[in-house]
């Protein structure tokens, strides 16, 4: 059993929003505490988690309610739609495992963490906007936005819909607060939506964008700067497959480092599903990180039992015991 080992679990924003057709609380609820049962499974076996979690369908229901409202109250920036999701989410999600933790009679404290995630002010991506947020539109309603100041793409065919800059993260804000509550062995759920993308002025200050930061890129950055031992990404696979979708598709148990990075380079995974998944945990452990594991969130404690799921470490010898 680990003894004061750190788990980051990155949990995928649609994981709370299980059927497109089910987005009402009660249903969002019912997925947290299945959610809440994993993570616990994780706690009971010796490890302390620290649990990030995606926004996306969150912040679309928001961006909606704010153009429905337009006419008679404000709408709402980027940054505080992130900062709402942070606390709407972690609230719940902190609620659940307490109820979990309970239930299963272990004593832990649980909170969550508003957080910031600090951006170069000078990033590309600030020029080159192309992270697609909100509902599809038409031409008509798109021109609005475009009247507003937001840029507009033309998405596959399906409509329009607004984009802001995805800048990288460089820094998380409130990470030595993280850490003081990991030592003192709460569970933290933190850097929701990849944390709220801030960038510093002249004089050092603060201040939020309109952005959004890769959730698993944040979540790396956090596992690298909480010197985890393993960093976990939960989506909606069991494992890691190469070929995916095709008749030829191989799941895979294992990659190491150069695997992982060769399978990115001859476009195995795609840009928006996997690739982001890989290139997170490519990055943590270019930057140390020791290991690494994708799976489904049914099979997450499963995983690092080492039953099932993928393991990504930066060795290359399959008789390394403390990775394989």
């Amino acid at each position: 059993m680990p003894s004061g080992k750190t788990a980051v679990i990155a949990i995928g924003g649609n994981s709370l929003i299980k059927e497109k057709d089910k987005p009402q609380v009660e249903h969002q609820w019912e997925a947290v505490y299945e959610t809440a049962r994993h993570v616990v499974d994780l706690i009971r076996d010796g490890w302390r988690v620290v649990v990030t979690h995606g926004n996306g369908p969150q912040v679309g229901f928001i961006l909606r309610r704010n153009e429905l409202a337009a006419p008679e109250v404000h709408v709402t920036p980027m940054d505080l739609i992130g900062a709402d999701t942070q606390g709407s989410i972690g609230y719940m999600l902190q609620q659940g495992i307490d109820n979990q933790l309970r239930m299963v009679g272990i004593r832990r404290g649980v909170a969550t963490v508003v957080t910031q995630t600090l951006v170069d002010r000078n990033d590309p991506a600030f020029e080159k906007p192309n992270k697609p947020i909100g509902g599809f539109m038409t031409q008509p309603e798109a021109q609005s936005f475009i009247d507003e100041g937001w840029m507009v793409v033309e998405d596959a065919g399906r409509g329009y819909r607004r984009v802001v800059p995805s800048p990288l993260p460089i820094e998380i804000v409130e990470l030595d607060a993280i850490n003081a509550l990991v030592e003192k062995n709460f569970v933290v759920i933190c850097v929701g939506g990849g944390g709220i993308p801030v960038i510093r002025d002249e004089n050092g200050s603060l201040k939020g964008v309109n952005a959004v930061i890769d959730k698993d890129r944040g979540t790396a950055l956090l596992a690298v700067g909480l010197k985890a031992d393993l960093f976990v990404i939960s989506t909606a696979v069991e494992k890691v497959a190469l070929n995916f979708g095709k008749p030829d598709q191989k799941d895979l148990d294992r990659m190491t480092l150069a695997e992982a990075k060769r399978y990115m380079a001859e476009g195995h995974f795609a840009p928006g599903s996997m690739y982001p998944k890989i290139e997170a945990i490519v990055n943590f452990l270019e930057m140390g990180g020791p290991k690494a594991i994708v799976t489904n969130p049914a099979n997450i404690a499963r995983a690092l039992r080492g039953e099932t799921g993928t393991v990504i470490c930066p060795a290359a010898d399959p008789g390394d015991a403390q990775c394989w």
